[in-house]
């Protein structure tokens, strides 16, 4: 009797035990229910908390370091702004301090104003050109004949000089040549291009890729033979073949030399031509200056002056920008 109460009283607390394990359940379940709810319902947006790990997106990563960028070169930007004035400043005193006295000395009487009249004139003189198109005109001319003639010399000249710079034999060959000829002034052989290639372009470009060869040919001659022989011994040591030898030593340890040359003869390239179109020409930058000194038109002819001196002022700037990207490897004297 005893033994069947024992056995019923736990039959009981199992299923009380079972029935109490059943409730705790069914009161969890909607409590995670109603997070989960709560996880995505949008008043749950007011806590935008990330969670620890999880990776943030790329561009949100690059805004605030772009921003930061921007900010650094404008401080950086307005913080050299008084060098910069005052280093264009100091660059341009002296031509402004020369049209000064251009225009002051011929309305004082110090020159006379026939022969030299004011800037201001030249100005209102050159306007009127570039107005009516004669100056855009000539200038077109004469810069297709000098810039056709300072190609052809750049490409003639620089292969030219690299071979006899390196082979000594045809240095030896062609040395006394190149001597007689270097030593001709361009201008003293104008009469004969003229006669033998006639008063037409191909004469006007010939005296230029004449008078441009030498400098280019000259410098480049001189730079591969004055190339750093530790460069040479070093490269000779790697066993490099002779086209890799130039392309990776003589020609990069040769450009600033080279490039002087290039200068050189872009600035004798105008000089040149302006004296042929002078003899022989119907347009041209040097036909408009003839013209009008014959003209007695003085105030265009100093138009026609200023505007070659600018021609060759930006032509200077363009070969010294394309040596500094060429000779971007050399370390600045500086550090």
């Amino acid at each position: 009797m005893s033994s069947t109460t024992g056995t019923t009283t736990e039959k009981a607390g199992a299923t009380t035990a079972t029935d109490a394990t059943n409730t705790t359940e069914t009161v969890q379940a909607p409590s995670l229910t109603e997070s989960a709810e709560s996880a995505t319902s949008p008043e749950a947006g007011t806590s935008t908390a990330p969670t620890p790990g999880a990776s943030t997106p790329p561009d949100a990563r690059r805004a605030p370091s772009l921003t930061v960028r921007v900010r650094r070169t404008a401080l950086r930007t307005v913080r050299r702004l008084p060098y910069l004035l005052l280093k264009g400043a100091t660059k341009s005193a002296a031509i402004v301090a020369l049209l000064l006295l251009w225009e002051i000395a011929p309305r004082a009487g110090l020159v006379d104003r026939t022969f030299l009249p004011p800037f201001s004139e030249v100005a209102d003189a050159w306007w009127g050109l570039a107005a009516d198109g004669q100056l855009a005109d000539n200038a077109r001319a004469s810069l297709a004949r000098s810039f056709s003639g300072f190609g052809i010399a750049v490409a003639v000249a620089v292969p030219l000089g690299l071979l006899i710079g390196w082979y000594r034999p045809v240095a030896d060959l062609l040395g006394p040549l190149l001597e007689v000829f270097r030593n001709t002034a361009a201008l003293a052989l104008l009469p004969v291009f003229v006669l033998l290639l006639g008063i037409g372009e191909t004469s006007k470009i010939s005296i230029v890729v004449y008078a441009c060869t030498w400098p280019i040919l000259l410098n480049t001659i001189s730079a591969v033979r004055h190339v750093d022989p530790t460069l040479l011994k070093l490269a000779k040591s790697m066993d490099l073949s002779a086209p890799r030898l130039f392309q990776k030593v003589i020609l990069p340890a040769s450009v600033p030399v080279m490039f002087t040359g290039i200068r050189l003869a872009g600035a004798v390239s105008i000089l040149v031509l302006v004296a042929a179109e002078m003899i022989g020409a119907k347009a041209g930058l040097g036909y408009l200056i003839n013209a009008s000194q014959y003209n007695f038109a003085i105030p265009q002819m100093y138009a026609g002056i200023i505007t070659i001196s600018a021609i060759g002022v930006a032509f200077n700037q363009l070969l010294v920008t394309v040596e500094r990207r060429l000779s971007s490897w050399r370390v600045p004297a500086g550090g």
